[in-house]
């Protein structure tokens, strides 16, 4: 491979620091001409040529990059979904450490009034951390610019997307707990396909039961608010319904605490009488008892490849998917061996 010399070397040639170097190379009136001189004849001697395509994405960067994170009409953290925290602080960190200035912007919910963005100088590229919302938002706030969403994969391929494997992440949640003999499975969350993320787990959930040879009760599937209390909620009906059940796969972490909570008041044991198991592996999962298994959804690796994706597109890539794999954690709640060891 061909040897491509680098400003460092010219500095080093010249006998001049880099940051004279790249004021020379960018036409900069505060340099004498000695020093002028001595960096365009290394220049010339290595035969360096300046990366325009590195240069133009230098002057992306002045511009920085904008997050937009979308609250929830009616949710009960507030200002933010508890998941989006860990994603977005790790998003600052590593665009920071690429030169980008990060610019995080709350939103509210389409329906709850006009769409606006906040930020004080327009960004190079936009995350967006909303992605039932998208199309409303890049419709009024320049549909031409460079996203990366993150949550949904678009099938007019127009931006990029970032996902988790969503129907994998709830295909292996459902198989563990067939695995520990569960067969009345209900299922807590979304079905439809405006909350695309939920669709995916649902069916995950769906085909693995199909590849147990287990039957599909439409019965144990509960459309339920995704709290704690739409969690409790949904327990509160499969009982009072009189549904038998042995296991529940819930959507989200929260929606499995909420579960659990009331499955306690109800004097049923878990896991013993019935296997929870839930989707995001939240900080919370590990303080509640007993503790949660869930579906982990790398948010570091997730916040990398939405940077990554979003510099990408400043680099004239195509728009393009990426899909994050999930893992797994069995806890105390879905396994009876763990569960039965003392703490």
């Amino acid at each position: 491979m061909t040897y491509r010399p680098t400003s460092i070397d010219v500095a080093a040639m010249a006998g001049l620091s880099q940051a004279t170097v790249s004021r020379v190379l960018n036409g900069s009136a505060l340099v004498s001409a000695r020093a002028r001189h001595r960096v365009m004849e290394a220049a010339r001697q290595l035969n360096y040529k300046v990366d325009v395509h590195a240069s133009k994405l230098r002057s992306k960067k002045a511009h920085g990059l904008e997050v937009i994170v979308v609250k929830d009409i009616g949710n009960e953290y507030g200002l933010i979904n508890p998941f989006f925290v860990p994603m977005i602080a790790e998003i600052v960190r590593y665009a920071g450490q690429k030169g980008y200035e990060v610019t995080v912007s709350f939103q509210d919910e389409v329906g709850a009034g006009m769409p606006y963005r906040c930020t004080g100088k327009p960004a190079a590229a936009t995350i967006f951390l909303a992605p039932k919302d998208f199309e409303a938002y890049s419709r009024i706030n320049h549909g031409d610019d460079h996203w990366v969403v993150w949550g949904r994969q678009f099938a007019d391929l127009r931006t990029s997307c970032v996902v988790s494997d969503n129907e994998k992440g709830a295909r292996d949640a459902v198989r563990h707990l067939i695995g520990q003999g569960r067969k009345r499975i209900a299922y807590l969350g979304k079905f439809t396909g405006e909350q695309w993320e939920f669709a995916e787990r649902h069916l995950g959930y769906c085909q693995a039961l199909h590849d147990a040879g287990l039957s599909l009760d439409e019965r144990l599937q509960v459309d339920c608010v995704l709290s704690m209390d739409g969690g409790a909620a949904a327990v509160q009906h499969l009982l009072d319904a009189g549904m038998a059940f042995d296991a529940i796969f819930a959507a989200t972490d929260v929606l499995g605490i909420g579960a659990m909570r009331a499955l306690t008041a109800h004097g049923l044991k878990i896991p013993d009488d019935v296997a929870t198991i839930g989707f995001d592996d939240l900080w919370i999962c590990n303080t509640v008892t007993p503790r949660l298994s869930t579906v982990r959804q790398n948010t570091i690796a997730a916040a990398h490849v939405l940077v990554d994706s979003a510099e990408a597109l400043l680099e004239g890539d195509t728009p393009a998917i990426t899909k994050i794999p999930t893992e797994l954690v069995v806890r105390d709640s879905s396994d009876r061996q763990r569960s039965s060891k003392p703490a």
